[in-house]
């Protein structure tokens, strides 16, 4: 069953399911680039473990379930039999209960790299952000990435299908959206092709330059999208019934309902 939301599904952003979709999506990318692309280009995914130190907000989103204040616990006590002294003795709960939270993670992260077959130089690095590239350390970590990327003299493709966190790039003038997508050139670095997408909106299709003399070649995020959705069956994961995670604004929130409720009439 495809999603019931035009474009990006909110739903997907939630910490239970992004990393298959970011694994997901960068596999379908690839896949769909590799016709337009050969035989002078590849589509290759690159993988890099990224060390992260999460802060309160960041736990927020990476760890939805953890509640990183102390809890009072509610349990009742524990009858306990003693051996020694024949008696049943009552043993009390813990006063506090803290979570534990992970210290440091390591994340698994994949780029869809363009290379040319005859160099293998990178002439073009698509990056799908995840919650680790926009939160602390992790933007931090990710923006040394950006700059690497763009000094090699090849092109960035950015996808931000993440409501919540840092953009990345230091824009002047960004319109407030959901999502966006951010084009830089090598030869335009001072420049970024922006493209704003609300929830509303369905994905656009971008383009992904190549080298000079060489025509840039589309990419269909919302086909791409909506193949991930099918094939990985995230209709059979999701509670449209709740809201997502994060929540939606409240206008957007009143259409998602009314989007949805339309959808099950459909349906029925």
């Amino acid at each position: 069953m495809p999603s019931p939301f035009p474009g990006m599904d909110p739903y997907l952003e939630g910490p239970l399911l992004w990393s298959d979709v970011h694994h997901r999506l960068a596999g379908q990318i690839s896949r769909q680039l590799t016709p337009h692309l050969s035989p002078r280009y590849v589509a290759r995914l690159a993988t890099r473990f990224v060390t992260f130190t999460p802060d309160d907000q960041a736990i927020g989103i990476l760890y939805p379930d953890v509640d990183i204040t102390s809890t009072q616990v509610k349990e009742r006590a524990v009858a306990t039999y003693d051996p020694r002294n024949d008696v049943t003795v009552t043993v009390p709960p813990a006063p506090v209960v803290l979570p534990v939270v992970p210290f440091i993670e390591r994340f698994r992260l994949v780029t869809v790299e363009i290379r040319d077959v005859a160099h293998n130089q990178l002439v073009t690095s698509i990056e799908i952000l995840s919650p680790v590239n926009k939160q602390g350390r992790g933007l931090e970590e990710y923006r040394t990435k950006r700059e690497t990327v763009l000094s090699a003299n090849a092109h960035l493709l950015e996808i931000d299908l993440l409501r919540q966190g840092t953009r990345p790039p230091f824009l002047i003038g960004l319109p407030p959206s959901d999502y966006f997508v951010f084009l830089t050139r090598a030869e335009r670095r001072d420049q970024v092709e922006t493209w704003p997408i609300s929830v509303h909106d369905p994905l656009p299709v971008v383009p992904v330059p190549l080298l000079p003399g060489d025509d840039d070649v589309p990419l269909d995020l919302g086909h791409a999208l909506g193949t991930i959705y099918d094939e990985a069956r995230y209709d059979l994961s999701i509670d449209y019934s709740q809201p997502p995670v994060p929540p939606l604004a409240e206008d957007d929130a009143a259409w998602s309902r009314s989007l949805l409720e339309e959808n099950v009439k459909r349906e029925a």
